[in-house]
């Protein structure tokens, strides 16, 4: 969606979308603003899921309810969601923590129990790794990962939030977000940027951590921008960030 949108309005002129009747996307969170766009263009046709090969979990939001739900992944279709903090204990309506899904289907990782147990709790509730939190509708919103998150001088700091503000630069195709080593802080926001293609020398890093404090609150900017030829990801769209660190 978001390098669809980043051709230039002639060149997505020259084609009829008349005859298209269904997007659906997953795999990767998409910004509200990329997604706004998409659908001004393409029209309220645009479906989206969250779920994990694990088979515990499954959310689905179409097009009308995430027009009045912005942001959100949808409702589970597969067993209730609860908001869990970091005791284990049962969050309020719209606080943020892990997400847990109730489920009958039980799983386990290939040879390591004690990532199974870790994502297992005694009420027979499963975890998929995700935080973020739940409406009162029922709708479930993403904030990241959980094993994402930046400590940054003791401060919780969620790279999909620094994310989706640098990937619509207009000179920016990709972006992946991490926490690096810092002398002082311990973790510190770096951008790993694939610029736009015909853009190798447009956006500087300064410009680009500039934009994000327009932003953004100044803590959450990248302290450091590292340009790459490309982010690399799974076919599906999945972000392997094991990788720019490797």
């Amino acid at each position: 969606m978001i390098r669809l949108l980043k051709l230039p309005e002639a060149e997505r002129a020259r084609f009829d979308l008349s005859s298209l009747q269904l997007v659906v996307h997953a795999a990767a969170p998409c910004p509200v603003e990329v997604k706004h766009a998409f659908m001004d263009w393409v029209g309220p046709i645009v479906h989206e899921f969250y779920s994990g090969s694990e088979g515990a979990g499954f959310c689905y939001i179409g097009p009308e309810e995430w027009l009045a739900h912005p942001g959100s992944v949808g409702r589970s279709l597969m067993g209730a969601i609860h908001i869990l903090g970091p005791d284990g204990e049962e969050l309020p309506v719209g606080g943020e923590g892990e997400v847990w899904f109730e489920t009958n289907r039980h799983f386990e990782y290939h040879k390591d129990p004690e990532k199974t147990a870790s994502v297992w709790d005694p009420r027979g509730w499963s975890w998929l790794g995700d935080v973020g939190r739940v409406d009162a509708d029922g709708y479930l919103y993403l904030t990241d990962r959980a094993s994402n998150m930046i400590i940054s001088g003791g401060v919780n700091i969620y790279p999909q939030e620094v994310e989706d503000v640098l990937v619509v630069h207009p000179a920016v195709d990709d972006v992946a977000v991490l926490g690096t080593p810092h002398p002082d802080l311990g973790e510190q926001v770096t951008a790993f940027v694939q610029r736009a293609a015909g853009d190798a020398d447009a956006v500087t890093a300064d410009e680009l951590v500039a934009w994000c404090r327009e932003r953004l609150s100044h803590f959450k900017c990248p302290r450091e921008v590292r340009f790459v030829e490309a982010v690399p990801r799974l076919p599906t769209g999945k972000l392997l960030k094991r990788r720019l660190l490797s």
